[in-house]
């Protein structure tokens, strides 16, 4: 119950974070808003120490963390580029399931097999993902193969993210993010700098980008919680439907209209839940 409730509370502060990094990407940019928000959170994880002190992690923990912000910069760059030169509705479903269902894989030569019912909550919650990421119905419509390779990639960099901040963290909770996102920093900045991109921060972007940051350490802080405290897989499939809270807001915020397949879909990733509480 502790991993479902701290799963669940990841999704919902991710989605969140989300839908405030869409609203400051239209106002900054997708690159300088991540930046931004990398740079803040980090603030906010440094600031964090001050509070709730920890032993400093291990030469193992610190090479996980690395590579887990490695990852998943390059994840992010990738899907990126993918939105840019194919379909964002192919891109976003594609990367949010990989994400989901790698972690699953990991954890049945780790932790062993699931339960039957935490199967069922498995397949339900691949689905809600699938249906809530997309923007648009007939997402596979005239759609090529190798439209389907950037997102493939993205979506296992996010996967291998999931798993690879879970090792980093078995001791400890924000160390591994502060170095993750270091990591994610650099990655960010080099990415600006490459693009040749202005640094400007506006007034009206700031609090959009400081949202964005808050919720989302808030996001990995529940994610870490839950795969501490049960199953690596259960913790990722839980934390990875947070395209429907961000669906949700976006319906009750920007009175985006919700499509019948993203109802469907949080109608699923209630099932998924319920299933996965037994």
């Amino acid at each position: 119950m502790t991993t479902v409730l701290y799963g669940i509370l990841s999704a919902l502060v991710w989605g969140g974070g989300d839908f405030a990094g869409g609203l400051a990407s239209r106002k900054l940019g997708a690159y300088r808003a991540v930046f931004y928000a990398e740079v803040l959170g980090l603030a906010l994880l440094l600031g964090g120490l001050l509070f709730f002190p920890e032993d400093f992690p291990d030469a193992r923990s610190l090479l996980f963390a690395a590579s887990a912000g490695l990852v998943g910069s390059i994840g992010l760059l990738i899907l990126y580029q993918a939105m840019s030169i194919g379909k964002m509705s192919i891109a976003a479903p594609v990367s949010a399931l990989l994400a989901a269902a790698f972690p699953v894989l990991v954890a049945i030569f780790t932790e062993g097999m699931p339960a039957l019912h935490q199967w069922g909550g498995f397949a339900l919650a691949l689905a809600a993902i699938w249906l809530v990421s997309q923007p648009e119905n007939g997402v596979w419509h005239d759609t090529h193969l190798a439209e389907l390779r950037l997102p493939f990639v993205a979506g296992i960099a996010f996967g291998a993210y999931f798993v690879l901040i879970h090792q980093a963290s078995t001791a400890s909770t924000l160390y591994p993010m502060i170095i993750s996102r270091s990591v994610g920093t650099l990655m960010m900045l080099l990415a600006l700098l490459l693009r040749r991109e202005s640094f400007s921060l506006s007034r009206a972007g700031l609090p959009l980008v400081s949202a964005n940051a808050a919720l989302d350490v808030g996001g990995n802080t529940f994610y870490i919680l839950a795969a501490q405290a049960g199953r690596l897989d259960v913790a990722a499939v839980l934390s990875s439907l947070y395209p429907g809270t961000t669906a949700l807001l976006a319906g009750f915020f920007l009175k985006e209209r919700i499509l019948p397949g993203q109802k469907m879909g949080i109608l699923l990733a209630l099932g998924a839940i319920i299933l996965l509480t037994l």
